[in-house]
């Protein structure tokens, strides 16, 4: 799996050096050359706003294939001073810096999803996705999943490759996430993690079932911390089962609960894994990360971003709970 670009936006070369990055990755990807623009588009008005206003700005941009087509993200994060009126900021014309106005409501016309969250003093993030069809859906009617989600995977700083990968399948009013956070970083961890992902993608059953069946496939590997969480929409329950310090977290605006792994390292060793179910709330999320966050994060003053966008939701804990040395993975699911 390929981890987000994480762009420092701070001037305006910054923007030119995110806007190339997003389109070589576009082009990689097979978006054609409309798509394309409208990437480059959204990269620059997000970009110009976070130099000319944000501090702390940045850039993550991360491409993602799924059923029918592919998705990429441009992810837009500041650490303040935040925007008091997002409605008045998306109408177009509107400008606070003396530009044409046209940057926040141009991204949300070009987008396939958008997103923003933010608070005045505390900073903004912002969602773009351009999703295009393969040649196969693009006269394929998809059915609209029961659930949303999203996952931003960073490279330890100085690495390429995150030791960390994640992945999730969606069937029958089923989601199964899974989180792999191989020993260490770089390709010999990210080794781990994608031979994780490897089984995931064929095993079936409940969450300790495919663990138990990718940990002796894993031994020739330094091996990984590993998480999976079930979500049924139709009973309301999620199954969990982990070894290692994978952390799920189930949230809503009354409820703050863990859901807990069990000690050992998948390819090295694990106890016998058991799986734990827990009732899931219709407006509650579900939160899977590795230990790059710190584990003590919450959500507590800033109750609004429930409502957002997962990808706002995990850029949010990323902004703020990033431990700095590590691979880090977030991934969020909720019900659509």
């Amino acid at each position: 799996m390929i981890p987000h670009l994480d762009i420092p936006v701070s001037d305006p070369s910054q923007v030119g050096e995110a806007r190339r990055a997003a389109t070589r990755l576009a082009t990689d990807h097979d978006f054609g050359e409309t798509p394309v623009g409208r990437v480059a588009i959204i990269v620059t008005e997000l970009g110009n706003n976070l130099w000319r206003h944000a501090t702390k700005g940045r850039l993550l941009v991360g491409c993602r294939k799924t059923d029918g087509g592919c998705q990429l993200e441009v992810i837009s994060i500041d650490s303040g001073p935040g925007i008091g009126d997002v409605a008045r900021c998306l109408r177009d014309g509107y400008s606070s810096g003396g530009t044409p106005g046209t940057g926040l409501g141009a991204v949300r016309r070009l987008s396939t999803d958008f997103s923003v969250f933010s608070v005045p003093g505390k900073g903004t993030v912002i969602l773009s996705r351009t999703w295009v069809p393969s040649a196969a859906g693009v006269h394929a009617v998809i059915p609209r999943p029961r659930f949303a989600h999203a996952g931003i995977c960073l490279a330890a700083p100085g690495e390429t490759i995150s030791g960390d990968a994640w992945d999730i399948r969606i069937g029958d009013g089923v989601a199964t996430v899974i989180v792999a956070d191989g020993l260490g970083h770089g390709p010999v961890a990210a080794e781990a993690a994608a031979e994780a992902l490897t089984v995931f993608s064929t095993a079936t059953g409940s969450p300790s079932a495919i663990l138990e069946r990718a940990h002796p496939l894993m031994r020739g590997t330094r091996g990984a911390a590993v998480a999976i969480a079930q979500a049924n929409a139709s009973t309301g329950m999620i199954t969990y089962a982990g070894a290692g310090n994978i952390s799920g977290r189930m949230i809503s605006g009354v409820e703050d609960r863990s859901l807990m792994s069990q000690h050992g390292t998948l390819g090295v060793q694990i106890r016998r894994l058991q799986d734990a179910s827990y009732p899931w709330p219709d407006h509650s999320l579900i939160a899977l990360h590795s230990d790059g966050l710190m584990s003590r994060w919450n959500l507590n003053d800033v109750g609004g971003i429930l409502q957002c966008d997962p990808a706002v939701i995990a850029g949010w804990l990323l902004r703020d709970y990033t431990r700095g040395h590590d691979d880090v993975t977030v991934v969020v699911l909720k019900r659509d």
